[in-house]
């Protein structure tokens, strides 16, 4: 383990995400009272040249405010749904943030040095009076405190009339797209007043209303592809070269249902939280409440794999549905060479799956087990029957204490989990 950092106790301060930069030396969290917090991996040390950098804080900013939509008498939060680093382009770091209707693109850059010397203004900055200046200045920059400065350099509004669950910044760097439950926009980074609708699944009579979009993911490395995940169960790929309004998709990919498994809940269950694609770009992760499956964008008629995540919950669903706990949206994530994935559940546990070798694991994220450098032990559940020493009993996991963001680092094995309002960073054991 790296770091814990415990960001306070209230509502305002449970973390809603979690977000690696490109390189990785960034980490960002978003949480439900608008702020942003960025860490910076520190420098190796010339002392410990292989001890790895710990996170610290490098910046800490109000990103979004509560505001009043006076026409629909709705309160819009100030909470942070989703942060996507851009990739860097020169000394300064870019991201978009978004809450329920706004997104934003904040410039985080350092500063080091301090014009002096104004011939117009003295150095407390107040202007002088022209007919004292007698001597022409050349002004110079004089060294000071390293101070980390987080500007919005655009604000991208009015354009959702439903609440936005994801942003994904495209691979040519010029354009993202914002996804709330009807409709998908895309934008250029450097347009703010103007956004192009790409899909729009609203029905002309809301009644008939059947499913809602969850989630959007742009492919990697093709800035024409990109797709969305349905509340019932189904993720599309769209071509935007086919056409302008993407409603036809090019590929549908959905598991048709086991009539055995049937229950009230099965259509609640099979909503999919999250979709994400491969960092190579050939498969696809979906995660819904109970399983995570990959896909192969070359193969739409069932997933390749299908993992357990909690399955010992299948009998605990009718609780779970009325304590709301069913309609909790858990995140997924990829490893950077994509052969390992990880998912949250419940009682702080997350789970990680090998695809290699099919080893999946338990691991836990709370303070208890949690002291810097010490070893994470793989947790068990046990369902019935005897349980053993080390095992948990199903019935009493805490499903107040969820993990529903992760991050993986995207070049070595080191992850970062919120658990409400902590952050957890881990990293592979070393010597």
């Amino acid at each position: 383990m790296l770091n814990t950092w415990d960001l306070a106790t209230t509502q305002a301060d449970i973390i809603s995400t979690v977000e690696f930069n490109s390189t990785g030396e960034l980490l960002a969290t978003g949480d439900q009272g608008g702020r942003v917090v960025v860490f910076q991996r520190e420098q190796e040390s010339k002392n410990q040249p292989h001890r790895r950098g710990e996170y610290n804080v490098y910046s800490t900013f109000q990103s979004h405010e509560p505001e009043f939509d006076y026409l629909k008498s709705l309160e819009i939060e100030e909470k942070i749904n989703k942060i996507r680093w851009l990739p860097q382009q020169n000394a300064a770091y870019f991201l978009l943030s978004t809450n329920d209707k706004t997104v934003k693109l904040w410039k985080i850059s350092e500063r080091d040095k301090r014009p002096e010397g104004y011939n117009l203004k003295d150095e407390e900055g107040r202007i002088r009076d022209p007919t004292t200046i007698t001597t022409l200045r050349v002004p110079v920059l004089r060294p000071m405190d390293l101070m980390v400065e987080a500007t919005p350099r655009r604000i991208f509004s009015n354009a959702h009339t439903y609440h936005i669950n994801s942003i994904s910044v495209n691979s040519d760097n010029e354009t993202y797209m914002s996804t709330d439950d009807l409709r998908i926009n895309l934008w250029n980074l450097e347009i703010t007043n103007r956004s192009f609708n790409i899909v729009d699944i609203k029905p002309a009579n809301m009644e008939e209303l059947t499913e809602v979009i969850t989630a959007a993911e742009f492919h990697p490395n093709q800035c024409n592809t990109f797709v969305y995940s349905s509340s019932k169960g189904s993720i599309r790929l769209c071509d935007m070269r086919t056409s302008a309004l993407c409603d036809n998709h090019s590929k549908l990919f959905e598991e048709p249902e086991d009539p055995s498994n049937r229950s009230f809940f099965s259509e609640i269950i099979s909503s999919i939280s999250d979709v994400k694609f491969s960092h190579s770009g050939r498969y696809l992760m979906t995660r819904d409440y109970l399983t995570v499956k990959v896909w192969d964008i070359n193969m739409e008629s069932k997933p390749l794999e299908t993992y357990q995540v909690h399955d010992y919950l299948r009998s605990k669903l009718c609780s779970l549905y009325e304590n709301d706990c069913i309609f909790d949206k858990f995140e997924c994530v990829w490893n950077g060479t994509d052969s390992v994935l990880m998912t949250g559940s419940y009682n702080n546990f997350f789970r990680m799956f090998d695809r290699n070798t099919k080893r999946d694991v338990t691991l836990e994220a709370s303070r208890e087990n949690s002291k810097p450098r010490a070893i994470l032990k793989p947790r068990k559940v046990c369902v019935g029957g005897k349980r053993r020493k080390d095992e948990i009993s199903v019935d009493s996991l805490d499903f107040s204490k969820k993990i529903l963001h992760t991050a993986w680092h995207p070049n070595e094995n080191i992850i970062a989990v919120a658990a409400t309002n902590n952050l957890y960073i881990f990293q592979d054991k070393v010597n």
